[in-house]
């Protein structure tokens, strides 16, 4: 099953209607995306918590990092560089860090607010390779972009 888009975020945008706290938003997203499609084996959020760096948030699945620097790894790219980044084969970068063994690929997209404030990442992990595509990439933007809009930053 691959998830539908345009009724992921009609779900997700009826669900989260005139709410504006950063946890509670992340929370409710990340588990309707998570349960909406077989190659999300992990799906949660990192927030930034202080200068440079990224902690866990609401997720999905098994255990994840708790800190993650900006300096590191695939999320802390996404958050240095405020860029998507899709990873095919997690293997063939070197500073990954394997939260857990069976991820194969990842897709983290830069969470900001409508006025430009990075409030974390949303990292999605699947254990087959190359599970992500461009247009996972540009819907998962569209969903974060309308529901973090109105949320100030930690």
């Amino acid at each position: 099953m691959t998830i539908d888009y345009a009724a992921t975020a009609r779900t997700i945008a009826a669900l989260t209607e005139g709410e504006s706290d950063t946890i509670a938003l992340m929370a409710t997203v990340v588990c309707e995306l998570h349960h909406a499609d077989a190659r999300f084996d992990w799906t949660g959020f990192y927030r930034v918590v202080a200068p440079e760096l990224l902690k866990i948030g609401p997720y999905q699945g098994g255990h994840g990092c708790l800190v993650i620097p900006f300096a590191r790894g695939v999320c802390g790219a996404a958050a240095r560089w405020r860029e998507v980044q899709r990873v095919d084969d997690v293997e063939t970068v070197a500073d990954h860090i394997a939260c857990s063994a069976s991820t194969r690929s990842e897709l983290v997209v830069p969470v900001v607010n409508a006025r430009g404030a990075l409030l974390g990442v949303l990292d999605i992990d699947s254990d087959r390779p190359a599970a992500f595509t461009d247009r996972d990439a540009e819907a998962l933007k569209a969903i974060l972009a309308e529901v973090f809009a109105p949320c100030a930053p930690a």
